[in-house]
This record gives C-alpha cells, sequence and structure tokens, in this order.
C-alpha cells in the first residue's frame, strides 16, 4: 500500500480555505453589477443602527461587517449586497 504526504503548507491552505468557505453565508447569486456600492451599503448600515465599524469588506456573496450593534455589542453581521438585509448576524 502506498502512502502519500501532503506537504503541511498544503494541508494548511486546505483547510483555511474551506474553513472561510464555511464561514460566510451565501447572500446572492445576483452579480455585483446588481449590488449596492459600499457608500450605499454604509448608510443602510448605520441606518440599522451599527456603529464604530472595524471592518467592512466583501465576503463571499456578502458584505461583512465587524462593529457594534444598539446595545453596543460586538457584532459581525453578514448583509444580502443587493437588498442590504442582514443575513447572519454573530453578537458576543
Amino acid at each position: 500500500m502506498r502512502k502519500f504526504l501532503i506537504p503541511a503548507a498544503v494541508a494548511a491552505a486546505v483547510l483555511a480555505t474551506a474553513a472561510s468557505a464555511a464561514a460566510s453565508p451565501a447572500c446572492t447569486t445576483a452579480p455585483k453589477a446588481k449590488w449596492l456600492s459600499e457608500a450605499q451599503m454604509k448608510t443602510k448600515i448605520a441606518a440599522l443602527g451599527y456603529t464604530r465599524i472595524k471592518v467592512f469588506q466583501v465576503s463571499g456573496s456578502c458584505y461583512e461587517i465587524y462593529a457594534f450593534n444598539k446595545a453596543g455589542k460586538k457584532a459581525e453581521v453578514y448583509f444580502n449586497p443587493v437588498t442590504g438585509a442582514v443575513v447572519q448576524n454573530n453578537e458576543d
């Protein structure tokens, strides 16, 4: 029986890719041309009461932020980039 060894760096890269893919929900299948602009999305986020945004980024098919909610708790939130609706909200 043959045994194949995978270099540690390759294994780590595969695991990191799988972990990041699993962490981000599926928010939309719409093309990026249909997405709200970053400025429009930030306006919607502020209207929802999120403040002190530390990170604003595209994560898979979502806009993702790290910020504080109305109650002052840390939140990691994924938004549908077409509608601005919250798809997933992880709060501390």
